[in-house]
């Protein structure tokens, strides 16, 4: 992350290394039963015998990432074209996927935000417990689902109605007004958003 200045003043911002990405493979709705369009990122040397069959001339893929993404109807994109950063530009909505940062194992308060118990009244050492975590005889268990101490992040996260500040087809660069999921160096989807901004 860094910081901007425009006419409103200072504005912190995400810098991502956004493409050049290569559309290996084109998936249409009369064969595969969807449209879609797997795009890969990162060129490797000597790709390994794991990806083979990637891509219409089911050669070695030589991506490091490959990811599908899909495609609206009439959106039309050929294999071999290049998408790069010029897709986007200053004040576009965008919507950012990555995984976000594990933080291990987390007790209730942290995790999903409890309240706690009281700290007086006798209650020495239940500050932080979760409290009752099921009924007696009906159903007499502990249901699915329940919210817990345990492992706390690196799931799928997306950010929405991020706005795009700039776009930078020469250095490869975009940047997105505030923080985007996952770690420093980590990949993220980036797809324009759908949804309208109130």
């Amino acid at each position: 992350m860094t910081q901007i200045f425009n006419e409103d003043g200072a504005s912190a911002v995400t810098a991502i290394e956004a493409g050049p990405c290569m559309v290996i493979d084109v998936k249409t709705g009369e064969k595969e039963g969807y449209s879609a369009a797997s795009l890969g990122f990162v060129e490797i040397g000597k790709p390994k015998s794991g990806r083979k069959g990637r891509g219409k001339d089911r050669k070695p893929s030589k991506f490091k990432y490959i990811r599908e993404f899909r495609l609206d109807e009439g959106q039309e994109v050929e294999a071999g074209q290049k998408i790069d950063v010029s897709l986007f530009k200053a004040g576009d909505l965008v919507n950012i996927t990555g995984v976000s940062r594990g933080k291990g194992f987390a007790g209730g308060v942290k995790r999903h935000h409890f309240r706690g118990g009281p700290k007086t009244h006798g209650q020495s050492d239940r500050w932080r417990a979760p409290g009752s975590i099921g009924t007696g005889t009906s159903p007499g268990r502990v249901l699915k689902g329940l919210r817990m101490a345990g492992r706390m992040g690196g799931e799928r996260v997306t950010a929405i109605n991020l706005e795009v500040v700039e776009a930078d087809p020469e250095r490869n660069l975009l940047l997105v007004k505030g923080a985007v999921p996952g770690m420093t160096n980590g990949l993220v989807l980036i797809q324009k958003s759908r949804r309208v901004k109130k």
